[in-house]
């Protein structure tokens, strides 16, 4: 009886569920893309370094004698402890070099 009175009502909540239905499913298949990418990542070789940004193997080059790592998929640049501070030893009169060796203010 109540549908007869609020035929509108009743399609509202199933529109309503149907796009709540609609939100975890998308919501639930975000995670578990995240989870695959995680479980990649974990069964990965041990010394095969990440990008960070999107799981891709990291290419190792040779800029100014120090060896970086570069993604190929998103040319994310990475660094190893100390390696920005040697190619900024070389670039005194760049922004680099001015930055770790410019003046510091007090």
């Amino acid at each position: 009886m109540a549908s007869e009175k609020d035929p509108l009502g009743d399609k509202l909540r199933k529109k309503e569920h149907a796009e709540e239905e609609r939100y975890f499913q998308e919501r639930e298949k975000a995670l578990v893309e995240r989870l695959r990418k995680q479980q990649e990542a974990a069964q990965a070789p041990r010394g095969e370094p990440r990008c960070p940004r999107d799981g891709q193997p990291l290419v190792a080059r040779e800029l100014l004698g120090v060896t970086i790592e570069q993604c190929p998929t998103c040319q994310g640049t990475w660094l190893d402890h100390g390696e920005l501070e040697t190619v900024a030893q070389r670039e005194h009169d760049s922004w680099l070099g001015r930055l770790f060796y410019g003046p510091r203010r007090s």
